[in-house]
């Protein structure tokens, strides 16, 4: 009777050994065995080589589309500008639209010709591309979010000309290219079918960006500007710059 009336009782919970007044406690806590210590670095191992291979890759995304429109970012080096020459020339584009803002350490914007998109079409006419087969659409307003403005200024562009567009494909360069994609996505809409082809990187190889300190800044801040754009980045109408100095006119 005792024994079962003891085992009904639960067991009294150990009293914390306390010292120096109270100041100090002592009590029984869980840690990791050897086992669980090699589970957890077996696991850490393996994470770190599955990022290693597959985050270059993963940003440095390259999936055109049925397009006869070819977008090329106007700030990427010459290098990525002589692959698309090669890359309109063979293949069925029409046109080639450069996109960007103001050239870097202008002060923002002074004149068309003094963005990345002018920058960009002047380079690929001098590489052989037709004039009139180039056309730049120059972004006017320089913010933080500066390929998304691009890609407003391409869209207001087309409406503006009455240029109905379906699909289209953007070159960028590698580590860029995922970014890119999304946010031409989100201020084309669903209803353009948005392309992008990645040029690779000529500074360092793909398959060991780690071993490079450019290549270890590179993919660490794609990686957190893509995860920015793709979870917390919401958004809103930019105001045309031809609207914005019709209000400032106004309010003049």
């Amino acid at each position: 009777m005792q024994n079962s009336v003891a085992s009904s009782v639960p067991l009294a919970r150990s009293v914390p050994v306390r010292a120096m007044w109270g100041v100090f406690d002592r009590k029984e806590r869980w840690s990791l065995s050897w086992r669980g210590r090699l589970i957890v670095a077996s696991a850490l191992l393996l994470v770190s080589a599955l990022v290693l291979k597959c985050v270059y890759p993963f940003l440095a995304i390259t999936h055109p589309v049925n397009a006869n429109i070819l977008v090329v970012e106007g700030w990427i080096h010459e290098y990525a500008i002589r692959a698309a020459v090669k890359e309109f020339q063979t293949n069925h584009y029409q046109r080639v639209f450069t996109t960007g803002g103001p050239v870097a350490g202008t002060g923002g914007y002074i004149n068309d010709f003094y963005t990345s998109a002018s920058v960009g079409a002047d380079l690929l006419k001098k590489c052989g591309l037709p004039d009139e087969r180039v056309q730049m659409v120059p972004s006017r307003v320089m913010d933080r979010d500066r390929t998304y403005g691009s890609a407003v200024a391409l869209r207001n562009w087309f409406r503006e000309h009455n240029m109905a567009v379906s699909s289209i494909d953007v070159l960028t360069e590698d580590l860029h290219a995922r970014r890119t994609g999304l946010l031409f996505q989100k201020a084309l809409g669903k209803d353009v079918q948005v392309g992008i082809i990645a040029v690779a990187n000529v500074d360092y190889p793909a398959n060991r960006w780690w071993h490079y300190s450019q290549g270890l800044k590179d993919v660490v801040s794609e990686f957190a500007a893509y995860l920015y754009a793709r979870f917390l980045f919401f958004p809103s109408e930019p105001a045309h710059p031809w609207n914005a100095a019709r209000i400032s006119a106004v309010r003049d």
